[in-house]
């Protein structure tokens, strides 16, 4: 099966960390995560870095509630949670008009690398993927593009989320990146007594937004 190919940012250099060391001191952060250790060993890496102000959230339900009560810049979140699991919180908090912070910073954090959660993950709009056990730098990371590299909220075709940084086919013969749309070639001119070819078809467009089978969008 065709690898799932990812834009990976950059890694942040040292002048860039610590010229955005004061806005990631500033930062207030969310976990939500029904494990307790898993909640004590992110707090600690988040403090490893600076971020002092974190709030803790047991389950999915009482993370929707601490996103209204603390307002987070930033949500870590599992995905695997009793009541409502990653996937539904990420989809419950990306509604506009039913959710009063809709545009919030979303990172799922997982023990699952399953490459179909990875792509509905991007498809229902969080900002990042991270695999346990995570790395302080790797966390740390993620935390620096949020911040260095906002990303614009959009909504179209029932997607509303962070603009993707790119797009993605998944068929096993597809190309990784989906190429822009050729023109039809022209029909070559028909033989003596043959009637004319028909244009050659055009290359289907890509799916909008990911929304169709076998196109996601990476975040």
């Amino acid at each position: 099966m065709g690898a799932l190919r990812r834009e990976i940012d950059p890694t942040m250099d040292s002048s860039v960390a610590k010229r955005m060391q004061g806005r990631i001191e500033a930062l207030k952060v969310l976990i939500v995560d029904d494990d307790h250790y898993m909640r004590k060993v992110v707090r600690t890496m988040l403090a490893t870095f600076g971020v002092k102000n974190v709030c803790e959230a047991c389950d999915g339900v009482s993370g929707l509630d601490a996103i209204c009560k603390y307002s987070p810049d930033v949500v870590i979140v599992d995905w695997e949670m009793p009541m409502i699991n990653g996937a539904q919180f990420v989809r419950m908090v990306r509604s506009p008009g039913e959710f009063p912070v809709p545009d919030v910073p979303i990172i799922m954090l997982t023990g699952h690398g399953d490459r179909w959660r990875v792509v509905e993950a991007a498809r229902i709009g969080a900002h990042e993927y991270l695999l346990k056990p995570v790395s302080t730098k790797a966390l740390h990371d993620r935390i620096l593009a949020i911040l260095c590299r906002p990303r614009p909220t959009v909504k179209l075709d029932g997607y509303y989320g962070p603009l993707p940084r790119k797009l993605v086919v998944l068929g096993d013969d597809a190309p990784a990146i989906a190429p822009p749309v050729a023109p039809a070639a022209p029909a070559p001119p028909a033989a003596p007594g043959k009637p004319a070819a028909r244009p050659a078809a055009r290359p289907p467009e890509r799916a909008k937004f990911g929304l169709r089978k076998g196109v996601v969008l990476v975040n």
